[in-house]
């Protein structure tokens, strides 16, 4: 049975004083209503990053989806597979959407002021990039991909009534609602690094398509241009080369030179399977793939 009295640390009776007071009611004076104000702006930041990030956890998860689909392609500049192009426009639809519900919330400076939550962008961008270049075989430009992305963000205000419309209707609603754009709609924009780490990631993914097609076809994927065909060996040694002659970054000196230095694996990698094609290429089983786990440590003089 509880004796009434409560105890400290050492087991000794506390002195019970009564009931607490009441709590003296807030002081107000001519600053109060500054730090209120204060207090909302931050309130209304904390939640406003809460809602970037979470749309761009989503984007970032639906474009690693469309590169997955694109892994399946089994060559290069042509159309892609109507299967895999209607999944790649059906998650291009819901990331429509995503960056429509956040366009208004980055305008302006707050563009840069949540640059870190707007991660999703380089994944987006290494998405775009690489189904622009399986069906075209070339990059493309960062103005170009600019337009894209803006086209993407106000469409997702008018997709959603499109997707609902019944199935023998979508592709009339899908014309509909792209002629129905509002081009004063808020749009999302892309910035340098957006674009440049996107291409650093994108070398990571034409290595992964280089092997893969290597290994199932038996040839390099190449473009089918006749006499001047151009194989995946070739684009990423100009693409690498493109990356050593930009000047080195002072804003984010790190992560440019860790980017860097993964480019230069993915490149010297397709370097190694491509001679390996070429010079042993009729010794070689079908179905076979070269080690390449030791590759980046291989010397540049080999």
């Amino acid at each position: 049975m509880s004796s009434g009295f409560k105890r400290d640390r050492h087991g000794n009776a506390k002195k019970f004083d009564g009931p607490k007071p009441a709590a003296k009611p807030a002081v107000r004076n001519a600053y109060t209503p500054m730090f209120e104000n204060l207090r909302d702006e931050l309130d209304a930041h904390h939640d406003r990053r809460d809602r970037i990030g979470k749309a761009s956890r989503d984007i970032t998860a639906l474009s690693k989806k469309i590169i997955f689909s694109l892994q399946r392609v089994r060559k290069i500049d042509q159309d892609l597979p109507s299967d895999i192009q209607a999944e790649i426009d059906s998650r291009l639809t819901e990331i429509s959407k995503l960056l429509a519900s956040i366009a208004p919330e980055v305008q302006g400076i707050n563009r840069y002021r949540y640059a870190r939550s707007l991660v999703c962008l380089e994944e987006l961008v290494e998405a775009l990039t690489f189904a622009h270049y399986i069906k075209t075989q070339t990059l493309i430009g960062y103005d170009e991909l600019c337009l894209v992305v803006e086209d993407l963000t106000r469409r997702g205000t008018v997709f959603e009534d499109a997707v609902m419309a019944d199935a023998d209707e979508q592709q009339p609603a899908a014309a509909e609602a792209k002629s129905e754009i509002n081009p004063d709609a808020p749009a999302i924009s892309l910035t340098d690094d957006d674009y440049v780490y996107g291409l650093f990631d994108l070398s990571g993914e034409m290595m992964r398509f280089a092997t893969t097609t290597s290994a199932l076809t038996g040839r390099m994927a190449s473009g089918d241009t006749g006499d001047n065909q151009r194989t995946i060996v070739e684009d990423m040694h100009d693409l690498g080369s493109f990356f050593e002659m930009l000047p080195l970054r002072s804003g984010n000196r790190i992560t440019w030179e860790k980017k860097l230095e993964v480019m230069r694996q993915s490149v010297r990698k397709v370097e190694k399977l491509g001679y390996d094609r070429m010079i042993r290429g009729s010794e070689r089983p079908e179905g076979w793939v070269p080690d390449l786990s030791s590759a980046d440590q291989l010397d540049p003089e080999e």
